[in-house]
């Protein structure tokens, strides 16, 4: 594993949300995308060699939608950039543990996507993801 990627944080509003860390903390808001076949809008603030990812949903059905429904705003997931996310996935699957999909979803920043459910992964929504092959 390379490193973590990025902290995923669900917010009712990314402008909003970023200003804590622009003014607070100095950070910058890099960009922002929208995913509408994951039904939410992302904002990625860097620190370091890492992301904070702020995840704000295109309705309220979507997951992050139902997530702030449920937990209000906060840590939704951390993501780990692997080598390669097919190996990844076969190891995660011989432990014994859960993957929220069977297949790799098209992330932020065309990223190759998967997340492990939280029950195997003390509580935590863990995320992995593989840079784009140039």
């Amino acid at each position: 594993m390379a490193k973590i990627d990025h902290i995923g944080v669900a917010v009712r509003s990314v402008e909003r949300a970023a200003r804590l860390y622009e003014q607070g903390l100095g950070l910058e808001l890099a960009h922002i995308e929208t995913l509408s076949e994951q039904g939410v809008r992302v904002g990625f603030l860097p620190v370091g060699e890492t992301d904070i990812e702020l995840l704000e949903p295109l309705s309220a059905e979507s997951i992050i939608g139902r997530f702030l429904e449920q937990h209000g705003e906060g840590l939704h997931h951390i993501c780990v950039e692997v080598p390669d996310i097919l190996a990844a996935m076969a190891c995660i699957r011989e432990l014994g543990l859960r993957l929220v999909s069977e297949e790799p979803l098209m992330g932020a920043g065309g990223k190759l996507v998967v997340f492990v459910h939280p029950r195997g992964a003390n509580g935590v929504l863990l995320e992995l993801s593989q840079k784009p092959s140039p």
